[in-house]
């Protein structure tokens, strides 16, 4: 029987890469009621473990509290409205964004209050970033600022746009490799600046140490001791001066990718009227490589047990044997379109599927991505390689790009079957 695959807001169809293309179209809510296993479902396909990703969520939001900050997970690792919601619900203080097309995603899945961790400069981000305070009555946001020349221009614009609401909430970044003031001096002096601009309040302090982390507890522990010494810094001379308006209580400060979380909550935590918020991302379905190293160096800092580590990679992405064209060489149905690949290549995880499901040998290793293909290699002396036909499981290192390159994923339990499934918007 044919099926109309036009593709329509809020469904899944045919029109997905990973929908049974002979299957009706259905709406999200739907899809447990199919009663699939992922074996009914095509390759390439990309998989959310269940158990993995609900134990993530709530080993995160415990980290925080435990530690007196808030959780204001990174929304661009995942861009996923059903995500976000989990989060917040886990009681995730807010959500964080790196643009303004993200926040209006987080504020129409519920999200009241957010950060973007970035710097606006443009007079249509400013007309966005009113429109939807005036669209989320109640809503507080706040943006990075790090130069006078980003104040001046947005200063500019205010007027030509003729505002005349309350301004807007910013935090000064620190920075280093990236965005961000480096200097004390000129910080202060941004500081100073927020007292009389047309458009902005200073809110508080941002930074992101994520570019300088090695995964080495060594120079990882001195490196976040000379961030707190900056962000005391700059904060001791704020108050000092009476820089911060007494509306603007209490302060934010906030830190924190997803490699050294356990360093940066305690900078953020602390004096009364303070406000840490830690913008951890990945954390939600882990990796199996990038991140999975950084967990392992805090784990250790955390004296958590062996073999039980406090995160669990969640995320994979299931392909097929389509070629075994020379001992020791596979050929899967996914690549560069399915995979991320930036920070070094995804991993082996499963063959089989369902009750037939088995970790992949350990001399299995995948070598590169084309478009479309992915190599796996391994040497026939030592074990087998997979059949033409079999499925492999790859988990990829660092997930935030792999989440970009899918529509949907399903969400599947510990017997393979589809319970749930996600969507995602990087449009």
């Amino acid at each position: 029987m044919e099926h109309d695959d036009t593709p329509r807001p809020g469904w899944l169809g045919p029109w997905l890469k990973g929908f049974p293309a002979l299957q009706p179209p259905l709406r999200l809510a739907e899809i447990a009621q199919r009663g699939w296993a992922l074996a009914d479902l095509p390759t390439p396909l990309a998989v959310v473990r269940q158990a993995e990703l609900a134990h993530n969520i709530a080993w995160m939001q415990d980290f925080a509290a435990a530690r007196g900050v808030q959780l204001a997970p990174h929304g661009k690792t995942t861009m996923s409205p059903q995500l976000f919601r989990r989060q917040l619900d886990a009681g995730a203080w807010g959500l964080t964004f790196a643009n303004v097309h993200q926040l209006r995603l987080g504020l129409a899945a519920g999200a009241r209050r957010a950060l973007i961790a970035n710097q606006l400069v443009a007079a249509d981000e400013l007309a966005q970033l009113l429109a939807l305070r005036r669209r989320h009555p109640g809503v507080e946001l706040a943006f990075f600022v790090d130069s006078q020349a980003q104040l001046d221009l947005l200063a500019a614009h205010w007027a030509q746009l003729g505002a005349g609401e309350a301004r807007l909430d910013v935090l000064i970044e620190l920075g280093d490799k990236r965005c961000g003031l480096r200097e004390h001096g000129p910080a202060l002096a941004l500081a100073r600046a927020l007292q009389t601009h047309p458009a902005l309040r200073l809110r508080g302090v941002g930074f992101y140490e994520g570019l300088q982390v090695l995964g080495e507890s060594a120079p990882d522990v001195a490196l976040m001791q000379q961030w707190q010494a900056r962000v005391e810094a700059l904060l001791a001379a704020i108050e000092a001066e009476g820089l911060l308006d007494d509306a603007a209580r209490p302060l934010w400060l906030s830190g924190g990718g997803s490699a050294l979380f356990d360093l940066v909550a305690p900078v953020l935590a602390g004096r009364p009227g303070r406000l840490g918020l830690l913008r951890s991302g990945c954390y939600v379905c882990h990796d199996h490589a990038h991140y999975g190293r950084y967990m392992k160096a805090m784990d250790d800092r955390l004296g958590t047990p062996l073999g039980a580590p406090s995160l669990r990679p969640a995320l994979e992405v299931w392909t097929q044997v389509l070629s075994c064209p020379e001992p020791g060489l596979a050929l899967l149905n996914a690549g560069r379109r399915d995979l991320s690949f930036d920070q070094g290549w995804p991993v082996p995880v499963w063959h089989g599927q369902g009750e037939a499901r088995r970790p992949a040998p350990a001399g299995w290793q995948l070598t590169g991505l084309n478009d479309q293909h992915a190599y796996l290699r391994w040497d026939p002396a030592e074990c087998d390689g997979p059949a033409v036909g079999e499925r492999v499981a790859l988990g990829p290192s660092h997930p935030c790009t792999t989440f970009d390159k899918w529509a949907w994923m399903a969400i599947v339990d510990e017997g393979d079957r589809v319970v749930d499934a996600l969507t995602t918007d990087f449009a």
